[in-house]
């Protein structure tokens, strides 16, 4: 189940999308503005803060808990959602975070940065993963099986890979534990070749097998929750860009190299 904060936070990100925040941020890619960024960490926080917004966020360690720029206004990073929490636990604030006289998206880089940190915590060998010999690029991808553009993105598996482009497979039934859905999902994980499973699935075709992995769907699921997860395919870049669902395979390779491009930049502070 979504925190207080995770929730807040889609809702901000809904709204972004829709035009309604400064710049029309595109929240849901999340790409931070090509320039000089302020550390949205910095100083640091008191005791007495991280304790009272730890008593208040179910799930928040005292690690999670970070300085911003603003006085009196603290970063809390859960899985893959950033919200902000006033020092004395009582106020919390969801959305983005921008420097008006650089016209950047602090929260955006934040975001992105804590996503990455939770999908290189990712085992692959808990994920069904369909790569070339030598990957230029590596992208993960919460899918459904009767998702009709998750089985548009797969029937061109071959082209991606070809394009030099890894794909890292992580379950993200929508209909939600119980269902259809999500059993397929489970036979899926409990085949014997679960690459050739899931090809299967995706045509449509029945898959025979137990409905073993019930705990691995469920691990998958949550972390496509922690990481704001709305629809499927879900796609993200190893830098922790969120490009978004269906693209076409020359179209995903140029968002790919677009988002590690701007990675990049941001990080040497052109």
């Amino acid at each position: 189940m979504r925190t207080i904060a995770q929730v807040a936070l889609i809702a901000v990100v809904t709204l972004a999308s829709a035009g309604f925040l400064p710049g029309q941020a595109q929240a849901a890619q999340d790409k931070p503005a090509a320039k000089p960024t302020v550390p949205a960490k910095s100083g640091t926080v008191p005791p007495d803060v991280r304790a009272r917004v730890v008593s208040k966020l179910h799930g928040a360690s005292p690690n999670d808990v970070a300085a911003t720029p603003i006085p009196g206004l603290y970063e809390v990073t859960m899985g893959g959602v950033v919200a902000y929490v006033s020092g004395d636990g009582k106020y919390l604030v969801s959305g983005n975070v921008y420097d008006l006289d650089t016209q950047t998206n602090l929260t955006a880089a934040r975001r992105n940065s804590a996503r990455a940190a939770v999908l290189a915590s990712a085992r692959e060998d808990q994920m069904i993963v369909f790569s070339p010999a030598n990957p230029k690029m590596t992208i993960t991808v919460f899918t459904d099986v009767d998702c009709g553009f998750c089985r548009k993105l797969h029937s061109q598996i071959a082209e991606i890979n070809k394009a030099g482009v890894k794909v890292r497979y992580m379950m993200y039934p929508r209909t939600g534990p119980g269902t259809e859905s999500w059993k397929k999902a489970e036979s899926v994980w409990c085949a014997a070749d679960r690459k050739e499973a899931l090809t299967r699935a995706k045509k449509g075709e029945p898959v025979k097998g137990k409905a073993c992995g019930d705990a691995v769907i469920k691990a998958q699921f949550e972390m496509g929750d922690d990481l704001g997860v709305e629809g499927t395919p879900a796609i993200f870049t190893q830098n922790g860009d969120y490009i978004g669902g269906y693209l076409a395979p020359a179209d995903l390779v140029q968002a790919v190299l677009d988002s590690q491009t701007a990675a990049t930049t941001a990080a040497s502070g052109r």
